[in-house]
Formats: structure tokens, sequence, C-alpha cells
């Protein structure tokens, strides 16, 4: 692959033969290459902390408005890999939710790749800072590293680079994405990954022996790179990898005994390399898939991208601002391929303009894969299905595929789309070059300021966040806990997870019942999020809902006081919330026994009864 990046050009254009710099001219040209690395890195992390600038504003009772209750789980995560660390404990599982199964942290993506040496952070600062310091690290680096990879190995003008990486970092799907899942912000070690892999390639032309001497170091740095992304996100790392092998795969397909060359070369050092990811990664994964807590797979329903999502623009943007098309994402978080139709169209142009060059060839079949895979098992168009038969129908039964979200397979468009934007700025920097009078450059200039500035992103919204009850801010929930649970009315489910919240700021003195996390159900260990349902936690959410007191009787009673022996409640909190006063008559039938006021929320103290 690596050859075809170093011939980026169909050159159409007259080639110049560089004449031999001198010493002092190779410093000079590294000094400007260095420059404008740097202002790459400056104008990327400006946009980054813009972006999110409302959050870095109010990171003390700021809240991401768009990110539902995820940013609450990510704090959580965040706060406990901490709180793990800082105690000397296994960060890999946890009984703080979800008491008494516990939550498998592994399987719930807690990306210790950053938990982790962030910790100092989390305990200084708060996890609110780590998770927006980690979203704003994501966009830039994520940014950034596919200019390095472009600049290094695809175009020969930082400028044309810049544009590419500035796509990459700041598509709509990564805005998106950077209002609640950092897991899929964070991606700087995928190009790295390529990187990585174009230059073992590459070695296809030199002699065995000199491949032999390399290959235990890049097998190395390649291991280390894919066991640091498992440790940030298993799923965009399975997207990369099949976008990878499809690029590579087109980009050969000319040329089969070159690929089958390039493969050979490859294939060692890749087999060293998945060793010694196993090496590195092997208890975690065992922890993953075997360990307490873990499940198979998870059923996520129907979750394709519609087709009109393709052509409209995203909402945070300043084309959603002033046309936002019908809402037909899956949630605010996963507007994974709103591209709008004048980037669609600028593409597709350019595509058929240089179907020559391999790479814009091999890039738009991954665009087209990646966005055919998104729209799920049938075609879907304004929220209505058509009952089109799509290929996705077949993916979705294969392991580990049947566990990723379908809408998110259109973010291997992304790079791909940058590459064709790339490339194609640098053929218009090189006509320019030829002619300071071209049309073409300014043209495609033109043409490339319309597409992306309808996609320029808008600051994501911020809201404040109520404040945390004094019953766990104040240390007095200590009180009233002694070896079990606290068990929240109605106990923290993912449509509303903010006893998470009250834990982290209680420090961790007492474990949950419920709350929000992906762990497995029934006999199959499916995968589903939030805990099994209680009996006893369902009738008090359907009292909240309805705002009616349930028919209690003694079966009930009994099985409330089962579920209160499960969970081995030591008392239950009711926080201020919609409907409280049924929820704390309900309760007041169930146990038998009055609620207490105390700091502010109605409490039972079931010791007793438990016990």
């Amino acid at each position: 692959m690596a050859q075809g990046f170093d011939t980026v050009l169909d050159r159409t254009v007259p080639k110049t033969v560089a004449p031999e710099r001198t010493r002092g001219q190779r410093v000079a040209h590294r000094v400007r290459a260095a420059r404008a690395d740097l202002i790459a890195a400056a104008g990327y992390l400006s946009l980054a902390v813009l972006v999110l600038s409302g959050q870095w504003l109010h990171t003390d009772r700021g809240y991401l408005i768009k990110s539902g209750q995820d940013q609450t789980m990510w704090e959580w995560f965040f706060a406990v890999t901490a709180h793990k660390i800082a105690h000397l404990e296994n960060p890999l599982g946890t009984g703080l939710q979800n008491y008494p199964d516990g939550v498998n942290m592994m399987a719930n993506t807690a990306m210790f790749g950053v938990g982790v040496p962030l910790t100092p952070v989390t305990l200084l600062f708060g996890p609110t800072v780590t998770f927006v310091l980690v979203l704003t690290l994501g966009l830039f680096g994520t940014a950034f590293a596919w200019y390095w990879l472009f600049s290094r190995e695809l175009v020969t003008s930082k400028f044309a680079a810049a544009v590419g990486g500035l796509f990459c970092g700041f598509a709509p799907a990564m805005i998106s994405h950077a209002n609640a899942h950092p897991n899929f912000v964070v991606l700087a070690l995928l190009p790295l990954i390529a990187l990585q892999l174009i230059r073992v390639a590459r070695l296809s032309g030199t002699p065995a022996d000199a491949r032999k001497a390399r290959r235990l170091r890049d097998a190395f740095i390649l291991g280390l790179l894919i066991a640091l992304q498992i440790a940030l996100g298993e799923e965009p790392l399975l997207i990369f990898a099949l976008a990878f092998g499809l690029f590579a795969f087109v980009y050969y397909l000319h040329a089969p005994r070159t690929g089958l060359r390039a493969v050979r070369t490859v294939a060692p050092t890749v087999l060293l390399a998945a060793g010694i990811t196993l090496a590195l990664t092997e208890i975690p994964l065992w922890w993953q898939f075997f360990g307490p807590q873990s499940y198979r797979s998870i059923d996520h329903g129907p979750m394709q991208n519609d087709l009109k999502a393709l052509f409209q623009f995203p909402s945070e943007s300043l084309g959603g601002v002033f046309q936002h098309g019908q809402n037909v994402a899956i949630n605010p978080t996963e507007e994974n391929s709103y591209f709008g139709w004048p980037l669609l169209l600028l593409v597709l142009m350019t595509a058929v303009f240089m179907w020559r060059e391999r790479v814009v060839r091999a890039a738009v079949v991954v665009i087209a894969a990646g966005t055919l895979l998104s729209l799920g098992s049938t075609l879907t168009i304004g929220k209505h299905d058509t009952g089109i038969a799509l290929p996705w129908q077949w993916f979705e039964r294969v392991p580990l595929l049947n566990s990723v979200l379908e809408s998110r397979f259109t973010m291997a468009a992304i790079p791909a789309i940058a590459i064709v934007l790339a490339m194609g700025t640098q053929r218009a920097l090189d006509y320019w070059r030829v002619s300071a009078t071209d049309w073409r450059p300014l043209a495609w200039f033109a043409a490339v300021t319309l597409a992306l500035l309808p996609l320029a992103p808008t600051i994501l919204p911020v809201v404040q966040r109520p404040a945390a009850p004094k019953f766990f801010t104040d240390g007095t929930v200590r009180q009233y806990v002694s070896h079990g649970s606290v068990v929240i009315a109605p106990p923290p489910t993912p449509p509303d997870a903010r006893a998470l919240q009250w834990q982290t700021r209680a420090d961790f003195q007492f474990p949950l019942a419920g709350g929000y996390f992906v762990g497995p159900t029934g006999t199959e260990k499916k995968g589903r999020y939030g805990p099994d349902d209680r009996p006893t936690a369902s009738l008090l959410i359907k009292a909240q809902q309805s705002n009616k007191v349930p028919v209690i009787d003694d079966a009930v009673k009994a099985q409330a006081l089962a579920d209160l022996r499960f969970w081995q409640a030591d008392v239950i909190v009711l926080p201020p919330t919609d409907n409280a006063d049924v929820l704390r008559y309900t309760v007041d039938q169930l146990i038998g026994i009055p609620a207490e006021r105390v700091d502010g929320v109605w409490l039972w103290d079931v010791r007793g009864l438990v016990n």
C-alpha cells in the first residue's frame, strides 16, 4: 500500500527533479516541516477546546445535555477506575453498582487506556474534568494522527494533509459522539496502526535478511498499538480492521502479484504482533469474555442509518442550524452519517476525475461498503421501512459483528472521504504550482469550502445538572450503611442513572442496587443494558410513571422483602424526583414502616427487616 501512497498523483502535471540540498537547506526544511506540524496541532486543539468549551467553562455543574445518561455513566467509569487504582484493587470488576452481582468493567468499555493514566486527574479534579479532557484530546489527537499519516504517506503538501486530518477529527460522527462516547472519539491509535502496517508492507521490496532483522521490532510496535487500542475501544478497532483490509484488497486488486508479496511480507509480522497483543491483554480479555458478569453478545435491535441522513446536515453544525432536515438519527449521539449532500457530491465528482488513482478507488469502495452496511438489514427512508433487503442481514449473524451498531459502520467512510479530500487538494496545489492562472485550483477550493463549511461544528450544548442531595454529599449516608447496599426508589436504570453521580460524590462509601451498565441476562448470557428486572424495581418504576399507588397485597409485600434481601439492602432512599409522593406512599405500604425525612431525602432504614 505504501508504494501507492508514495505516488499519490496521477502525474498529468509536469514532474520536476529537486536539486541536491545543502545541510543548511535540509535543516531549514525540517524546521519548516515542524512548524507546519505545530500549526496543524494548534489548530486542531483550539477547535476541540472550542467545541467542548461549554463543558470546560462549567466542569463543576455542567452537563452535555445530548448525552442522555451516558455522561453520568462515563464519569462513573473514570471515577471507579481511579478509586480502584488508589486502593490497589482490581479495576476489571466492581460491586459498587448492580449489587450484589456487580459489573464487569472490561465488558463495559471502561477505557482503561485513559482511565488508568488519568487517575491523578480524576482524584484531584473529579471525573467530569477527566471526561471532558478525554473528549478534547480525542478530537485533537484523532485529527492530528490522521494528519501525520497523510503528510508522511499520502500527500506531499502539509496543507492537503491538514484538510484530511481536519475532517477525520471533526466529522459529523465525531462531533456527535463527543456528546457522550469517548470510546468513539479517542481514535488516534488507528492511523498509527495503519502507518505501521504500511511501513511493514513497504519492506516487500527489501532483502529477506533485512525484513527478519526488523520483524521483532515492527511486531512489538504493532502489537503494543493494538493492545492499547483494545484498552480504549474494541468496536472502533473492529470497524477499522475491516475497512483497512478492504482498502488494501482493492488497492492491490489490479496488481495481485505485488499484493501477494505485500501479504507475505506483512503476515509474519502480524502473526507475531498478534501473539504480543494476546500476551499483553490475555487477562483483561479473559475477564471480559469469561469473568464475572461477562456476556456472549448483545442484541441492540435495528440500529441502522436512515438513507436521508446521508444527505442532511448534522444538528451540531452550521448547516444544521440553518437547514436541519427530518430527525432520522437513532439518537443525538449517533449522527454517524450526516455528511450533507454538498460533500457527497464533491466526493463523487472527485472520484470520477481521479479514478485512475488506486488510492482513490480503494477509498471509494470503503465509503460505499461502510455506508451500505450502515443502512441495516432493510432500507429505511425518512423513518419508513421500504422492506428492500440489504447485505447487513447476512453480516448481523456473524459473531462479534452482531454486537456492533450497524449505523457506526459509516465511520469507516470518514478517513476514506478524508483521503479523497487530501488527494484532491494535493492535485489542485500541483496545478497551481504549474500555472498561477489555472482556474481548476480555485474551483476546487471553492467546492471544498461549500462542502465543509456547512459541517463546521458548533459548541456542544451544556445545561446545569441538579445538585446531589446533601444526604450523600454531607456523608450522612454512612450512618445508614453497615455492610449492605443503598436502594434508590426506584433503583437507577439506563433512563435515569443520577444515583451513580451521588455515589461518586459520596466517595463510594456504599454500593448501589441497580445501575447503568451492560451485563448478562438469561441462561444464554446475552448482554442487556441495566440489571435484570426485579419485581419490586419494576413496581416502583411503574408507580412513578403512572403516578398511581399500585395495589399492595401480602404477596407483593413478601416479594419486596425478598428483593431487599437479594440486594442486601441497608436503606431505601427516595431523593427529590418526579411523583415522589406516590413513590413514598408505595414504599410505606410495601415494607410497613413510615419514611423518615433526613438531609433532603426520604428514607427507610430496613436493616432490621432484611437481617
